[in-house]
């Protein structure tokens, strides 16, 4: 049959399983943006700034597992994904943007909405495409899912100009599948490297695992849980891989970093065995390097061989998929149990929970703490939470634990303000049996405040929660600790949420005390649509414990308990 290239574009999402696209029309795209019009079957989503699109295809991503697609025109369009590109970039969420470009022969003339797409995301894409040619259009299409999805996921970028979008060709679907001989992401690990992993797991006494989000990508969770419980060994949890293994079972010790629980970063620095799976070591997480983990041998596996060695030398690398690597070694596990080591973690946490703000009278004060952790209890801990990014997220790892994976969704690697909102309308787009909650602080919620628009239109049944602390609260946090208390440009002047909310045409309660919080719940799940609840809490609390940048990883900033005076 024959087919303009924009209807090729139409084809190949309707065959990748696509069903729901986040853009926004303009010039260089329109032909496509036509072509819509014939293929009902994928519903648009229209966004009202582009960065909503992307990470709206990121939230949806993160959500199902399967493919998110953005759509913007060209220059300015484009570009305004470059920021959700790069979220999904660090994070490593399998996107597919479809960019319009000018036509071929006016590409390099500083045409009307040209700009240099490919170039410009080259170095926050896993790969990118500029389609000069129409015949290969749906190869190209084939292979940027192809790549987005596999291996390490990531976003893919194609640009078609607007003349390949209203060429007609003889279209017959590619069906041999995908060909990409320098594309060879690792499977297995080898013989000896099962053996030599076997033998350390064999001999550690205060073993750790360190489990990341690709476990969940690689859905490897039953495996985590299998390892933990016949090795005996805790589980401590990056942002990204909260949901990994539920966060109730006893082995789970929490999130580790700079704002984990000091139960678990105190058990990694006195480990004599990391088992890092599907996680990179991201600064905040090692604290300085010289002196992270000194004791401890370190075991990787992740599906990327070049994040091996990349930021913390260890003694076995595994480059492989983390399931099939975890499938090897537990037949060969031996059961074993350390009573020693679990006592001596028992105690630290008994500690931190002294410190804990929840077991201490604060008066009348609202606290964000307090927040989440009754928005935990009044949603029985079953909603996908997804959050923007500052005190009110580290709050979110630490008070609401997850018992599923993929139930918690955020801005880990880049810590995209902003991210929130739109995200959150994704993730229901991809799940709309579950329960969404958008939890956001009233900084980044200012940044992509305009998709509230979008969630109206679509009557996206997404409950947005705001922490209003009148404060671009973790950096007046920082200013607090490391800047003698200078307040400068983070206390925020606002509008009235509620207001800005019903404008909108978005029901809206306000919460000042926390006997409101579980009506607040109750008021949001009344609503057939979007609700909004802005909680006024107190305005220079402060996300305890805290490693600051470059300490070691065991030198935190602990609540104080009862009676102590806090050392800054």
């Amino acid at each position: 049959m024959e087919l303009t290239g924009a209807e090729i574009i139409m084809e190949c999402l309707l065959r990748e399983g696509v069903e729901v696209m986040f853009g926004y029309p303009g010039g260089a795209i329109l032909p496509t943006y036509d072509a819509m019009t014939r293929y009902p079957q994928i519903h648009h989503v229209l966004v009202r700034h582009e960065q909503g699109a992307s990470h709206m295809a990121d939230g949806y991503a993160r959500a199902t597992g399967r493919v998110g697609v953005a759509i913007a025109t060209s220059g300015p369009g484009a570009t305004n994904l470059v920021t959700g590109l790069a979220t999904a970039m660090m994070d490593s969420s399998p996107i597919v943007a479809i960019t319009g470009q000018v036509a071929r022969g006016a590409i390099g003339s500083d045409a009307f909405q040209e700009t240099d797409v490919t170039g410009v995301t080259l170095p926050v894409t896993k790969h990118n495409y500029l389609v000069s040619d129409v015949e290969e259009l749906a190869y190209v299409i084939q292979e940027a899912f192809y790549i987005a999805r596999t291996g390490r996921p990531g976003p893919v970028l194609v640009d078609v100009p607007k003349d390949v979008q209203n060429e007609k060709i003889e279209f017959v679907y590619p069906e041999n599948g995908i060909r990409l001989p320098g594309y060879r992401p690792a499977e297995q690990a080898a013989e000896d490297q099962v053996a030599a992993a076997i033998e350390m797991i064999k001999h550690a006494q205060r073993p750790i695992i360190l489990a990341g989000h690709g476990i969940m990508m690689g859905r490897a969770t039953n495996e985590l849980r299998e390892l933990s419980e016949k090795a005996g060994i805790p589980v401590a949890l990056t942002l990204l891989g909260k949901g990994a293994m539920p966060e109730n079972h006893p082995m789970v010790l929490g999130m580790m970093g700079m704002h984990g629980a000091a139960a678990c970063n105190y058990a990694i620095q006195e480990s004599d065995l990391l088992i890092a799976l599907g996680m990179r070591f991201d600064d905040r997480v090692t604290g300085n390097l010289k002196t992270y983990a000194p004791g401890a041998h370190k075991i990787h596996i992740d599906i990327d061989p070049s994040e091996i060695n990349k930021n913390v030398k260890v003694d076995l690398g595994i480059s492989g998929d983390v399931r099939t690597v975890l499938a090897q070694l537990l037949p060969r596990v031996e059961v074993q149990q350390h009573p020693d080591w679990i006592a001596r973690i028992r105690d630290w946490q008994e500690d931190a929970d002294e410190r804990d703000i929840l077991h201490h009278n604060t008066g009348e004060h609202l606290l964000g703490a307090q927040v989440i952790n009754d928005l935990w209890r009044f949603t029985n801990g079953e909603a996908i939470t997804v959050t923007d990014v500052g005190q009110h997220q580290m709050l979110e790892a630490q008070y609401y634990p997850h018992q599923r994976p993929a139930t918690m969704i955020t801005s880990g690697g880049l810590g995209t303000m902003g991210f929130g909102l739109p995200a959150a309308i994704g993730a229901k787009f991809g799940r709309p049996n579950e329960e969404v909650w958008a939890i956001v602080g009233d900084g980044g919620f200012q940044m992509t405040m305009a998709e509230m628009a979008t969630a109206a239109q679509e009557n996206v049944d997404v409950n947005i929660a705001i922490l209003n602390n009148g404060f671009l609260g973790m950096v007046r946090q920082w200013q607090e600790f490391f800047y003698e208390e200078r307040y400068h440009a983070t206390p925020m002047f606002n509008p009235d949420f509620c207001k800005l909310s019903e404008a909108f045409g978005i029901p809206a309660m306000r919460v000042t005390h926390r006997n409101q919080i579980e009506e607040s719940v109750a008021f949001a799940r009344s609503v057939k649509g979007p609700a909004l609840v802005e909680y006024a809490i107190e305005k220079e609390d402060i996300v305890y414990p805290m490693v600051p940048a470059g300490a070691d990883l065991h030198n935190m900033i602990r609540r104080p308990k009862p009676g102590e005076v806090i050392q800054k």
